[in-house]
């Protein structure tokens, strides 16, 4: 019989590099199953435990912590080692004092950092898609493929601050001139800076911004960038 569920393996060599693993080793590493994150972008949850936090040894212990709903992400216990763990998202352990979110960090697509107690509840959530459906009511998708209907004025490139679990918009920031952004892909991931300008798309050519990130300005399409705050983050990301 064919299986449809896909591969629920990788070859250590393929597996991107900020996963942290040993490439000597065996052959195979469990993989990302389909979800909210895309697939070149997210941490399966059990090589999250044990090659990025280094919390347990081997797959056998990662299992036994993940399956006895020990893991929690944005608020919500998770139990497949499958998971993909993404951009923003907030890791909770039972048992681990720490909470961690994870961000783009030193040129690397996603890195834990350590959060503070109260920030766990609160995460940022680019805008992605804006549609009107049913009753003209206003539909949001964001990058790790939740969705709500909301009243909320806000743009596809907009960042929403929101409680999670129940993912209720707390606030908005405006992806325009002035805005501190953190480009979250590319040769700059990591890094933040200002937008000068915000330049239209084209034909040819996506929507563009003017980002100025210290002693240079780069121009990058504005689906590398998140907006995070005005004059500093709204939450802790470094």
């Amino acid at each position: 019989m064919v299986s449809i569920a896909g591969s629920k393996k990788l070859k250590r060599q393929m597996a991107p590099l900020f996963w942290g693993i040993s490439r000597k080793d065996k052959r195979f590493v469990v993989t990302v199953k389909p979800g909210g994150h895309k697939k070149n972008i997210s941490i399966p949850t059990a090589i999250f435990v044990r090659d990025t936090l280094k919390l347990v040894n081997t797959l056998r212990e990662a299992k036994s912590v993940i399956y006895g709903g020990k893991i929690k992400v944005d608020g919500t216990v998770r139990k497949s080692i499958h998971h993909g763990l993404g951009l923003m998202d907030v890791v909770e352990m039972e048992g681990v004092s720490d909470v961690y979110r994870l961000v783009p960090k030193d040129l690397t697509v996603l890195k834990p950092i350590k959060i503070n107690e109260s920030e766990k509840t609160k995460k940022l959530l680019k805008v992605t898609r804006k549609v009107t459906i049913k009753d003209k009511k206003t539909q949001l998708g964001f990058h790790d493929g939740r969705t709500i209907i909301s009243d909320v004025k806000v743009n596809v490139g907009d960042t929403c601050v929101v409680q999670i679990p129940e993912t209720k918009i707390l606030d908005v920031i405006k992806l325009e001139k002035g805005t501190q952004v953190i480009v979250t892909s590319g040769v700059n991931v990591g890094r933040m800076g200002k937008v000068v300008e915000i330049k239209e798309g084209t034909f040819v050519l996506p929507k563009r911004a003017l980002v100025d990130i210290g002693q240079r300005q780069i121009e990058i399409p504005t689906d590398l960038i998140m907006a995070v705050g005005m004059d500093k983050p709204v939450i802790q990301i470094q």
